[in-house]
């Protein structure tokens, strides 16, 4: 797992339910804009697990490293956190450390203890997918 989202995970697997709350609104604003000029959620995968409208979409960049987009309205700051934290958490990430990234990744964060089951499901889909998308580019 890449550092900083290990140091994330820590973070949260060590704050009492009302800080990871504020922590996971954190998040939810953590997550960057769409470049300038990308059509929005054409050309990104929908994660249908989540509640809300969420896209995404994975790039490995000519230098070996992960490029993450993600695409989900404001007014769903539980699922934004789960981008933010990812965004943050696999900046300069490779591939190889992205599918490192343990699939009950929200679990070990603590999160099951904060947030619905249904909301934590939604969240282990999107690195599911995220992750899938990962091996798809690198063959």
């Amino acid at each position: 797992m890449p550092s900083k989202l290990a140091e994330i995970v820590e973070e949260f697997a060590g704050a009492p339910r009302d800080v990871v709350l504020e922590m996971l609104l954190e998040f939810s604003d953590a997550v960057p804009p769409l470049p300038a000029g990308h059509p929005g959620s054409a050309g990104m995968e929908q994660v249908v697990e989540c509640q809300t409208p969420f896209f995404l979409r994975v790039e490995v960049t000519s230098e070996g490293t992960v490029d993450t987009l993600f695409d989900c309205p404001p007014e769903a700051p539980t699922t934004r956190a789960f981008a933010g934290i990812l965004a943050e958490g696999l900046a300069g990430a490779t591939p190889e450390q992205v599918l490192a990234v343990p699939d009950d990744l929200y679990q070990r964060m603590g999160l099951t203890q904060a947030i619905s089951p249904l909301r934590v499901r939604g969240g282990t889909a999107i690195l599911a997918r995220l992750k899938r998308q990962v091996r798809e580019r690198t063959g």
